[in-house]
C-alpha cells in the first residue's frame, strides 16, 4: 500500500458489476475513493479493471453475499486493506418475479437471503468499526417497491420494505455517532434486474426506466450529504412515492400489480440472479 493510497478514503460497494452498483463505484472512483467492490458474478473483475482507469486502487471480490461464506469473504477482503471504511454502499439485491403460489421456493428464499440477511450480516460486520471511529457514510439500496405491497414479486417488495425500515431505525440509533445512514429508493431503472428476476414480460419490465448513472449520482450526493433517504427525482418514481403516501394498502397493491403482473398471465423462465 502506497502512501498515496493510504491517504485516500475507502468505499465498499456491493452489487458493483453492473447497474446502480457499478455506477456508484464509478462515482466513488471519480471522487478519489479507493474501492472494494463485490458481486456474485465473475464480471466484477472486469468492472474493477475499468474502475482503476480513474487512478484509484480497486479490489474486486467475487462472492455470493446471500451466504454467510460470501459475506465473510468480503469482510475479510475489507479488513485485509488495513484501512477504515469511509463509505459503505450495500446495494446488492435480487428478486423472483411471478405468482407466489407457482414460483419455486428457492427463488423467494434467495431474495430474502441476499436482500435481507446479507444486508444485515454486512452491516453487523462493518458498521461497528465506523461507529468506533466516529465517522462514515452508509447507503442501503431499498426501492419505491418498499412503499407498497408488491404482487407478482411479493418477497422482493417485502424485502425492500425491511431494508427501508432497517435503514431508518439504524439511522436513529447512530444519530450521535458521526455515522450517517441513507436509504435509496429508486424506481424502475435500466439494469439487469428485470431479466434476472424473470420480469421482462411485464408492463414495468417493458416500460421506460431511469438511467442508472443518474440514480447513482443522486444516491452518492445524498449519501455524502448524510440525508436520511434519496427518492429518485424522476417523474415515474415521484408518482409512485406520492401514491404510496396517500393510498390505502389495498389500492396500493392493485396499482402496483398493474405494473408487475406478467403480460401472459404466467412467469417466463429466467435465472433467479
Amino acid at each position: 500500500m502506497t502512501e498515496q493510497t493510504a491517504t485516500r478514503p475507502l468505499a465498499v460497494v456491493t452489487g458493483a458489476s453492473s447497474g446502480i452498483g457499478l455506477e456508484l463505484a464509478r462515482r466513488f472512483a471519480a471522487e478519489g475513493f479507493d474501492l472494494v467492490v463485490a458481486a456474485d458474478e465473475p464480471q466484477i473483475a472486469l468492472a474493477a479493471d475499468a474502475l482503476t482507469a480513474a487512478g484509484v486502487a480497486v479490489r474486486p471480490v467475487h462472492a455470493d453475499l446471500a451466504t454467510a461464506e460470501g459475506v465473510a469473504e468480503l469482510v475479510d477482503a475489507v479488513r485485509a486493506t488495513g484501512r477504515p471504511v469511509d463509505a459503505l454502499a450495500l446495494n446488492a439485491g435480487t428478486a423472483a418475479g411471478g405468482p407466489f403460489v407457482e414460483t419455486p421456493l428457492e427463488g423467494d428464499l434467495a431474495t430474502i437471503a441476499l436482500n435481507v440477511t446479507g444486508t444485515v450480516r454486512l452491516a453487523k460486520a462493518l458498521v461497528p468499526a465506523m461507529v468506533q471511529r466516529g465517522a462514515g457514510r452508509v447507503l442501503l439500496t431499498a426501492s419505491t417497491a418498499a412503499l407498497m405491497p408488491g404482487p407478482w414479486y411479493a418477497t422482493y417488495a417485502a424485502s425492500k420494505s425491511f431494508v427501508q425500515s432497517f435503514g431508518e431505525a439504524l439511522r436513529h440509533e447512530l444519530a450521535e455517532t458521526g455515522v450517517t445512514v441513507t436509504t435509496l429508493l429508486p424506481g424502475p431503472t435500466d439494469t439487469q434486474f428485470f431479466a434476472r428476476a424473470g420480469m421482462e414480460q411485464t408492463p414495468v419490465g417493458r416500460g421506460p426506466k431511469d438511467d442508472p448513472a443518474d440514480v447513482a449520482d443522486q444516491a452518492f450526493d445524498g449519501m455524502m450529504a448524510g440525508t436520511d433517504k434519496v427518492e429518485v427525482k424522476s417523474l415515474k418514481s415521484r408518482l409512485q412515492t406520492a401514491a404510496a403516501a396517500v393510498l390505502p394498502d389495498k389500492a396500493k397493491a392493485a396499482m402496483h400489480a398493474a405494473f408487475t403482473k406478467p403480460l401472459d398471465g404466467g412467469r417466463p423462465d429466467a435465472p433467479e440472479g
